[in-house]
C-alpha cells in the first residue's frame, strides 16, 4: 500500500503576531533550532513515509529557503518520492488562491494522484507533536474505513478552539462539530487524515461545485461524510500534541519544554527531529552566569552576572553581563545588552534590547500576556514595554513616541504608518 502525505503550510498564522509578518506560521522558529514544519516532515520519515507534497502560499519565502531539497529529511528523492513544494498558481480554469484547506488540495490534486497511491495522509504544518503514522494507516486499514482522523483529549477550556468528535464504542465518528462556542466534549481533531484516495477525489470534486461551501475539511468534508453514512473512524492519539496558533499556545509549548519531565521528547534518540541548520560555535557560557531549567543553543554566550531563567535561547543569542531572561523565547542573533531585564516576552530574531530596558513582567492572575518584539526591531535604553504590548518589524528608536508601551499598544515602523 503507498501512501502520499500532504502538508498544508500555507496559513498566514494572524494569532502570532509579530512572529508570522514576514512568513508562514509553518516556518515559524521552534524550540531553538527548529521550525514548526520540521515536526510533521520528521514525523512523515520517521514513520517511513517519504514522498510528502508541501502545499504553501502566504510569504513562502522562508519556508522554501528551509526545506530546499528536502536533504535534512532524506527528502532530496529526484524519481521516487521525495518533497515537492506547491504553491498557488493561475491558469485558464478555476485556479486561484486557496480559499480553505480542501480547497488547497483541490486546486493541487492532479499533481497530489499521480502515481495512484493508495492513501493521501494530510497534516497540518503548524502542530508541535511526535507521531507515528505508520500505526494510524494501520488503524485505518483494519477498520475498513473512508477516512480516519487523529484525535485528542484536551483540557475542555480549550476545546472550542477545535473540532468535537463524537465516537461510538469502536472509534467510528457519530458526529463532528467544527470550533462550537459550547462544545460537548474534550475529544478534538487534530487536523491529521488518512483517505482513501478516490474517495477523497470524489469528495473535493463534489464540494468544489457547491457555492455555499468555505471548502474546508472541519467546516464541510468531514461532516457531509458522517451524514452520508461514509466510514469515518477516529484513531485515539495520546501522546503530546500542541496547536501553536495564539502567542500564548506557542510560549506554553515552550515552557513545556523546560519542566522536569517534558512531554515531548526532543531527546528520543529512536524518533529525531530533523532540521536545517548553519555551522556555529558551541555556547559559550562563563562560570558566573546563572544559568536555571533553559535551552541553550550554538553560538551563544550568556555574560558573567547574567541570568537565564526558564528560557530558550535560539543559536547566536548574546546575553550581555548583568542582563536578566525570565521565561521567555528569544530568537536567533538578538541581542539582549547589559542591565535589560526580558521576562515572559518573545523576540524574534535579530532583536535588539539596549541597556536597562524592560520588557514583559509577571502578572497578578493565571492569565499570562506575552510581550512581543518583531524581527530586526531594536527596544531603545530604558525603555519598557509592558506585558501584551508589541513592537512589530524593523522598529528603530525614533518610532517610538513614549518611554513606555503599554499593554495592547503595538508599535510599528513609520515607514510602514506612512505606506498604509
Amino acid at each position: 500500500m503507498k501512501t502520499r502525505a500532504v502538508i498544508l503550510a500555507g496559513g498566514e498564522g494572524s494569532r502570532l503576531g509579530v512572529l508570522t509578518a514576514k512568513r508562514t506560521k509553518p516556518a515559524v522558529p521552534f524550540g531553538g533550532k527548529y521550525r514548526i514544519i520540521d515536526f510533521p516532515l520528521s514525523n512523515c520519515v520517521n514513520s517511513g513515509i517519504f514522498d510528502v507534497m508541501v502545499l504553501a502560499q502566504y510569504r513562502p519565502q522562508s519556508l522554501i529557503e528551509h526545506i530546499a531539497s528536502g536533504a535534512p529529511w532524506d527528502l532530496n528523492r529526484d524519481f521516487t518520492g521525495g518533497i515537492k513544494i506547491l504553491t498557488p498558481y493561475k491558469a485558464r480554469n478555476d485556479s486561484d488562491w486557496f480559499v480553505g484547506t480542501a480547497d488547497a488540495v483541490q486546486q493541487n490534486f492532479s499533481f497530489i494522484k499521480r502515481g495512484n497511491p493508495d492513501f493521501i495522509l494530510i497534516l497540518s504544518g503548524d502542530h508541535i507533536y511526535t507521531m507515528d503514522y505508520d500505526a494510524m494507516i494501520a488503524f485505518h486499514i483494519d477498520h475498513q474505513a473512508d477516512l480516519t482522523l487523529g484525535a485528542i483529549r484536551v483540557p475542555i477550556e480549550e476545546a472550542s478552539r477545535f473540532g468535537i468528535v463524537g465516537i461510538n464504542e469502536d472509534y467510528r465518528v457519530t458526529s463532528f462539530l467544527e470550533k462550537p462556542e459550547n462544545p460537548p466534549s474534550n475529544f478534538v481533531n487534530m487536523g491529521v487524515y488518512v483517505f482513501n484516495r478516490a474517495l477523497l477525489d470524489r469528495v473535493l470534486w463534489e464540494d468544489s461545485k457547491r457555492r455555499r461551501s468555505t471548502h474546508d475539511f472541519g467546516r464541510d468534508i468531514i461532516p457531509r461524510l458522517i451524514r452520508s453514512k461514509a466510514r469515518v473512524f477516529a484513531f485515539p492519539y495520546t501522546g503530546y500534541w500542541m496547536d501553536v496558533g495564539t502567542v500564548e499556545s506557542y510560549w506554553q509549548a515552550h515552557m513545556d519544554m523546560l519542566s522536569p519531565n517534558p512531554p515531548l521528547k526532543l531527546y528520543d534518540r529512536s524518533w529525531i527531529i530533523h532540521t536545517r541548520t548553519e555551522e556555529r560555535p558551541p555556547a559559550r557560557l562563563p562560570a558566573l552566569a546563572h544559568i536555571y531549567a533553559s535551552m541553550i543553543c550554538d553560538g551563544c554566550y550568556v555574560g558573567e552576572g547574567a541570568r537565564v531563567e526558564s528560557s530558550v535561547l535560539s543559536p547566536g543569542v548574546v546575553v550581555q553581563p548583568g542582563a536578566v531572561v525570565r521565561e521567555s523565547i528569544i530568537l536567533t542573533d538578538s541581542v539582549i545588552e547589559s542591565g535589560a531585564v526580558i521576562e515572559r516576552a518573545i523576540l524574534d530574531r535579530r532583536s535588539r534590547v539596549e541597556r536597562d530596558a524592560r520588557i514583559g513582567g509577571g502578572v497578578a492572575d493565571a492569565y499570562v500576556r506575552i510581550a512581543l518584539v518583531g524581527k530586526n526591531s531594536v527596544v531603545p535604553a530604558g525603555w519598557v514595554v509592558e506585558p501584551g504590548a508589541e513592537i512589530g518589524t524593523d522598529v528603530i528608536a525614533s518610532d517610538y513616541d513614549d518611554r513606555v508601551v503599554h499593554a495592547g499598544q503595538y508599535i510599528q515602523t513609520r515607514r510602514l504608518a506612512n505606506e498604509i
